[in-house]
């Protein structure tokens, strides 16, 4: 696809003027490692970058900061809590912030908006009313995501999330798709024409983010050490990890393993609670968030990586980021057995059928007594990172999709919004 294509048409043409506008609603920049790389990306091909997020509780809390070139202007943000009224204050609040801020922005060439939420269109219209062009950046199957954490099926809130998807895929001149699935997604129920859908997938910055020297302490006595990373969210599979652990201990008999989950999300609390519940207190450590550092030194010296997402619309056909970050790290996984999964990983993982927990278990115990084949297994991953799953082919995808989007339109001055070009209904 990029055979025949110029440097300068994969960074948009003539980069004068450009100016790309990044919206994200679901995390702070540059905690968002995807969005980061793409500001980086987009910055060292010549774009004035952009972006708008929600500020961070720990870590990304100025308002407005500079980084490495890259403008990021921030909002208050408090998460949803107690149903869809908590909902609905989130995104109202976001919305509302996005539109002040995107007004300070200005002009821009290029408006690319990240979901979840599938509401970002909204602000991305007011902007192509002004010349800008609309890529859409979709992070998660919101419709899936819908079904797999809140298990109340098709009802009118479904509806409505199908609904408010169908509005974005129509409203986007370029689509940017995680990997093959949701690309299939975005033609077949988006009706968005193939030639405008460009995967974009996630990788690890093996420049910022790769192996350290082991520390044996942080196993704390045990031989083994088991890691987690990852949001635990109520579709993320926690639970099944933890009940794999206790049918390690109890069904097989071992004891000779420790086990850190690394991250936060909002079944965090109750996800420690269900290890107490199981008695695992022990031998399972739950960090929270910690530093890029520190997620380095831990999946540096784990022997197994755990990836428990169980199988449900949602992630059967999700790229998962800690997958990856496992392969960058040379470290062997069990997963439960999902098409993306396996397209990610391959032989880098250990795959359990039907979300069995007895089965994950007995994987974990497989390679705790094959060294070989753990070591055996890191290479792979490492090779696949290094190859067709690296950033640098995410990165000529992602420009092509900018110059597909940036195709006979004139850069906006940031003086004077340019009149916006019509687009047909598909």
């Amino acid at each position: 696809m990029l055979g025949d294509t110029t440097a300068g048409d994969i960074a948009g043409g003539d980069r004068s003027g450009r100016r790309a506008l990044i919206l994200v609603e679901n995390l702070s920049v540059p905690f968002d490692r995807r969005v980061w790389q793409e500001c980086t990306t987009l910055r060292d091909a010549g774009w004035e970058v952009h972006v708008i997020c929600p500020r961070g509780h720990k870590r990304d809390t100025e308002t407005e900061a500079e980084i490495d070139g890259v403008r990021i202007h921030r909002y208050p943000l408090r998460a949803a809590t107690g149903g869809p009224a908590g909902y609905l204050r989130e995104y109202g609040t976001a919305l509302w912030h996005t539109a002040r801020l995107a007004r300070k922005v200005g002009p821009v060439d290029v408006v690319h908006a990240c979901n979840p939420p599938d509401l970002l269109f909204l602000p991305a219209l007011w902007l192509k009313r002004r010349g800008a062009r609309f890529v859409f950046d979709q992070h998660d199957l919101v419709p899936e995501l819908y079904l797999s954490r809140f298990d109340r099926g098709e009802d009118l809130l479904y509806r409505a999330v199908c609904g408010l998807e169908r509005l974005t895929y129509r409203a986007a001149d370029v689509v940017l798709a995680t990997n093959e699935s949701y690309r299939d997604v975005a033609v077949r129920r988006g009706g968005v024409p193939p030639e405008d859908v460009f995967v974009v997938r996630s990788a690890p910055d093996t420049d910022r983010f790769h192996p350290v020297p082991p520390e044996p302490e942080l196993k704390r006595g045990k031989p083994h050490l088991l890691c987690y990373l990852g949001v635990m969210g109520p579709q993320d599979g926690v639970d099944y990890a933890l009940r794999a652990l206790a049918k390690l201990r109890d069904d097989l008999g071992r004891t000779d393993w420790h086990a850190v989950f690394i991250g936060a999300g909002d079944a965090f609390d109750a996800m420690v609670e269900l290890s107490r519940g199981l008695g695992l207190s022990d031998q399972v450590q739950f960090t929270g968030r910690v530093s890029d550092a520190d997620l380095a030194r831990h999946l540096s010296t784990a022997d197994v990586c755990l990836s428990p997402d169980p199988r449900n619309p949602l992630n059967d056909v999700s790229t998962m980021n800690k997958v990856l970050e496992y392969m960058v790290m040379g470290r062997p996984i069990v997963s439960f057995d999902l098409r993306e999964a396996r397209v990610s990983a391959n032989d880098a993982a250990l795959y359990a059928s039907g979300d069995d927990e007895g089965e994950f278990a007995a994987l974990i115990a497989l390679l705790l007594d094959d060294p070989e084949q753990r070591t055996r297994m890191g290479k792979i991953g490492q090779e696949r990172i290094g190859g067709q799953l690296s950033w640098r082919n995410s990165q000529a995808s992602l420009l092509a999709a900018y110059a597909a989007a940036c195709r006979n339109h004139t850069p906006v001055s940031p003086n004077r919004p340019a009149r916006a070009r019509r687009r047909p209904h598909r």
